[in-house]
């Protein structure tokens, strides 16, 4: 009897130890922290229907309000969707977890142009979500002449006619280019003279809106403005008058990624939810809805396939497949270090006035 007990006993000391080293408990909840308007409802009700998880999904409007938040403390996230430069200071200062690449099989989906980018080589901490420029968006039949140049948008005709992006680094960026300036630059009589340029601007901006600027576009109440690609797809799509260009002086190019924030309560669910996000159907799922551009190359063929009319439109339309003389002047934002406290101070005055 002694022995069986001695047996059972080490039978129980076995199986404790096997469940907690093999057996861990899968997570039932996933929290998403990601841009408004970004993520498509039907993505996340299948993923919750198929792996029984529970998605929570938190907005913000810029990268510098995610960057801020976490940096403050912030915790519970699972998922989050940096843009290219932010993951960039983000790996810098150590705020995300690597990834285990052997749990994201659908990696191989991707187009190999948008993998193993600068900003994160070896794609070790991040994986291509969407890509897209920031550009002039107009509509022609109100402009008072086609613009070419981000210049032209500071005539008075454009008096409380333009709509503009949320976004510091993009306005500061293009009032830095139409001065002649690099879009990045961190010298202080640049950015201050950049700040001057933009007050110059300000009666024309109508107003600033990151989430939703093709509704100004398609209602007629603003006639031009920079926005993402993405909305200037939406307002095309509503408008065929609707043009977007590169201006002369330049525009941007980013990619948004998919990362794991240090300390993430449900690391299993997100690595799993990023796997989910790169099949070729659910990848389809954000272009339909929020057509920016897909580096999927699986998706797109896909799309081919089984949607050929809207895959033309997708291939026909600058905001979604930029021709290469557009990408030729689309340069990406990049960490600007310290300076970026004095972007913060001059983005403030400049709203605030």
């Amino acid at each position: 009897m002694k022995k069986i007990r001695v047996l059972c006993i080490l039978i129980l000391a076995m199986s404790m130890i096997l469940t907690a080293c093999g057996g861990a408990k899968k997570s039932t909840t996933l929290n998403l922290y990601a841009w408004s308007d970004y993520v498509p409802q039907q993505l996340l009700d299948d993923f919750s229907t198929k792996y029984g998880i529970t998605v929570n999904y938190d907005t913000y409007e810029s990268n510098e309000e995610m960057l801020a938040k976490l940096q403050a403390g912030a915790s519970g996230y699972d998922v989050i969707i940096p843009s290219d430069y932010t993951v960039a200071i983000m790996i810098k200062q150590e705020m995300l977890e690597p990834l285990d690449m052997s749990q994201i099989t659908n990696f191989g989906n991707l187009d190999t142009r948008f993998t193993n980018r600068d900003y994160d080589p070896g794609n070790k901490y991040s994986i291509p979500y969407q890509w897209g420029t920031s550009a002039l968006v107009y509509d022609k039949t109100l402009v008072p002449s086609e613009p070419k140049n981000w210049t032209d948008l500071w005539d008075p005709a454009y008096k409380g006619r333009l709509v503009m992006l949320d976004d510091e680094r993009e306005l500061m960026g293009m009032a830095l280019q139409v001065l002649g300036f690099d879009k990045n630059s961190t010298n202080t009589i640049e950015l201050n003279q950049a700040e001057a340029k933009l007050v110059e601007l300000k009666p024309n901006i109508l107003t600033f809106d990151s989430s939703t600027p093709e509704n100004t576009i398609i209602n007629g109440e603003a006639w031009a403005g920079l926005v993402y690609n993405g909305n200037a797809s939406l307002a095309y799509q509503s408008d065929p008058n609707v043009v977007y260009i590169c201006p002369t002086e330049g525009c941007t190019i980013w990619f948004d990624n998919l990362a794991i924030p240090k300390g993430a309560p449900h690391k299993d669910a997100a690595l799993q939810f990023m796997n989910w996000v790169l099949d070729p159907q659910q990848s389809v799922l954000i272009t339909m809805e929020f057509p920016y551009s897909n580096p999927n190359k699986a998706a797109l063929d896909y799309l081919k396939a089984n949607d050929p009319t809207t895959y033309e439109s997708y291939m026909a339309f600058s905001g979604t497949n930029p021709p290469d003389t557009f990408l030729a002047n689309a340069t990406p934002i990049k960490d600007v270090g310290d300076a970026t406290t004095l972007y913060d101070n001059l983005w403030t005055d400049f709203k605030s006035r």
